[in-house]
């Protein structure tokens, strides 16, 4: 009696590409190489993704989107403010990515060119930028337009460039457990939310782009 053949689905997809990665150092050459390598069809691949680099792209929106249901799986985290929130996101997704570090390492620093790398990111960004807009309360709406014209995309953009900055440290960090990371999240949070009071968010934005520009170029 033959063996049924084991449905691919696309979680095994997603398994079986970041282990051909670490296993080869390498991404697969084409989609029929990595179907063949891993024993389905190359028409399944596509029932789930449209190339190689949305599977990556893919990788890191999976890694917030569990990220997301382990925080809320807290009872007290409905009722946290929107710090408490962004530091429970931050310490839970680095601790899936460390779980990950080879992958994400060797994928963020596989192209010389930078902007390449971080096209990976491209799905991981907005779907940060939506949790971050679900977790504005309305006292900081009332905070912040007391402010300035308050811009729900500015606070977007700047939370994405913090997180930006924060991956660069992690991926740097060399110390154990990556216990300078959890102190770097914790100072740039609330250093972040203390600067959203007191100044305006563009100059923000602009210092986050500007100090992720000088220290990947340095690398």
């Amino acid at each position: 009696m033959a063996t049924k053949k084991t449905a691919v689905t696309k979680d095994k997809i997603v398994s079986m590409y970041m282990n051909y990665k670490l296993e080869n150092n390498a991404k697969p050459k084409s989609v029929y190489h990595f179907a063949k390598e891993n024993g389905f069809d190359e028409k399944e691949f596509y029932s789930f993704f449209g190339t190689l680099e949305s599977v990556e792209k893919e990788i890191f929106k999976i890694f917030l989107e569990k990220t997301v249901e382990l925080i809320q799986k807290d009872g007290n985290y409905s009722t946290y403010d929107m710090k408490s929130k962004m530091l429970s996101f931050y310490f839970t997704f680095f601790e899936m990515l460390s779980a990950n570090k080879s992958y994400v390492v060797m994928s963020l620093k596989e192209h010389q060119n930078q902007l390449k790398n971080l096209m990976q990111l491209s799905s991981l960004r907005n779907e940060f930028k939506n949790y971050v807009s679900g977790i504005i309360t309305d006292e900081e709406r009332i905070q912040f337009e007391k402010l300035q014209n308050f811009q729900e995309k500015a606070i977007q953009e700047s939370a994405w460039i913090q997180l930006l900055l924060t991956l660069k440290f992690w991926m740097d960090d060399e110390s154990p457990a990556f216990e300078k990371t959890d102190i770097y999240i914790e100072k740039s949070v609330k250093l972040s939310f203390e600067l959203m009071n007191t100044a305006p968010l563009d100059s923000l934005i602009d210092f986050g782009k500007f100090l992720f520009k000088e220290k990947t170029q340095k690398n």
